[in-house]
């Protein structure tokens, strides 16, 4: 069952992103006169497809392959290798007939769509789910430092007073991908400021032990909400409010940290501290072959004064979620090509994405990573590989700067070449993923 969710929040977070993807590229081509024969979501791979209807001049339908999808833009050469179309002479409403500035808009159509997908998707999280967020200068009595945050010089009750030099507001901006992959962060100590380097690779340690595993308000803990019928946490005596302080002896207060640590133990018993009443106790359920032992928990902030996001402080951190997930994307790609970090413990297909969705429909989870997919997607479309939308933009760039167009035979030999890159991609990462899921 657990697969079956899992196979259908890829499916369906796929299906969102391709179609606004695609939308983008449609939508620019009919604002400056440009045919769309077809538009699918997933492939038609060999010219097989579940349903197509046709509507104007453009055939919509539903391929098999769900790997993608794609437009069809008249006179443009793609995916599709249609050079027969392209010996006619170019017709008004073609792409190769439009100026370089119009053909640019429309290949860049489909990550702008994407971008304001994320920003939207992130800002909707905050609103409908987070709701309130904790403001550091409402931290007055610091932070707990976990044996990692302890790693890097941290101290319990450190108030942290800038990242990179920066003041910030929101607290949970300490714990995100910005800063465990290499920052400097300033704590007032004792009436002084002293500035820590968290250094490059500490995103690692992090990200093996779970975000948000370094750091915590002093007050913060996770709590349970409730307990599923039927399951390990209900057979070990876990309880509706129960203040989970540590499993398997680490301490934690982030909910992603404590998913993980639980996670990883399938099928063998955990040791959960918890305080209920007041009193501390431990209890001691069998993670199930799922990974799971039944509780929905919260993370709980105290006695700390929350601030509520309005549309505009959620519309304003929403694109700054985004934009860390880009810069993220960027700083990993970098760790790749210098070779500080492996492609195949970085680079996710099918099956890995799948896994981090999970094998349980929680909606905030779906749209928190489906957000992220969003802007990872924006990120790899635009890189300057022909075939992708990035290569047709460098191409569109040089054309508008030098005044002349690259040849049809051209351009079709740069189609191809990307097409290798992209599906000798495609096999290593779908490779990785089996392979892991293997040795797991």
């Amino acid at each position: 069952m657990a697969a079956l969710i899992m196979a259908a929040q890829l499916i369906l977070g796929l299906s969102i992103l391709v179609t606004l993807h695609e939308l983008g590229h449609y939508l620019a081509a009919r604002a400056f006169g440009i045919r769309v024969e077809k538009f699918y979501l997933f492939f038609d791979a060999w010219g097989f497809k579940f349903f197509s209807f046709k509507k104007g001049d453009t055939e919509y339908g539903l391929g098999w392959l769900p790997l993608g999808g794609y437009v069809k833009i008249a006179g443009m050469i793609d995916e599709s290798m249609d050079s027969e179309a392209m010996k006619s002479p170019a017709q008004p409403w073609e792409f190769r007939s439009k100026p370089a500035w119009q053909r640019l808009i429309v290949m860049i159509g489909g990550v702008t769509m994407n971008v304001i997908l994320g920003v939207a998707i992130y800002t909707m999280t905050l609103i409908k789910y987070d709701k309130e967020y904790l403001s550091n200068d409402n931290v007055n009595d610091g932070i707990y430092a976990y044996d990692l945050g302890q790693k890097i010089g941290l101290q319990n009750h450190d108030k942290i007073v800038a990242i990179d030099g920066k003041q910030f507001d929101r607290f949970n901006d300490l714990v995100s991908s910005r800063v465990i992959l290499g920052s400097s962060i300033t704590v007032l100590r004792d009436g002084k400021e002293i500035t820590l380097t968290v250094p490059e690779g500490f995103y690692r340690e992090t990200i093996k032990a779970g975000k948000g595993s370094f750091i915590s308000p002093f007050q913060a803990h996770l709590e349970v909400d409730s307990i599923i019928k039927d399951m390990p946490a209900e057979a070990a005596g876990l309880q509706m409010k129960d203040q989970i302080v540590s499993v398997n002896g680490i301490r934690t207060f982030s909910m992603d940290a404590c998913r993980k640590i639980i996670f990883e133990n399938k099928g063998k018993p955990i040791t959960v501290q918890i305080v209920r009443n007041a009193d501390t106790s431990m209890v001691q359920p069998v993670v199930n072959d799922s990974g799971l032992i039944g509780i929905r928990f919260h993370t709980e902030m105290g006695n700390y004064a929350l601030t509520k996001y309005s549309f505009g402080t959620a519309l304003m951190y929403g694109a700054s979620d985004a934009k860390e997930a880009i810069v993220s994307n960027i700083k990993g790609l970098k760790q790749i090509f210098t070779g500080k970090e492996k492609a195949s413990d970085s680079l996710q297909g099918p099956i890995g994405i799948a896994t981090i969705y999970g094998g349980v429909w929680d909606w905030y989870r779906f749209w928190t990573i489906t957000g992220l997919l969003s802007m990872v997607l924006a990120f790899m479309n635009i890189l300057p590989i022909p075939a992708l939308d990035g290569g047709h933009v460098v191409f569109l760039v040089i054309e508008a700067v030098t005044r002349r167009k690259f040849s049809d035979k051209f351009m079709e030999r740069a189609q191809v070449t990307g097409m290798v890159i992209l599906l000798s991609l495609m096999v290593f990462t779908i490779g990785n993923d089996i392979w892991k899921h293997l040795l797991n």
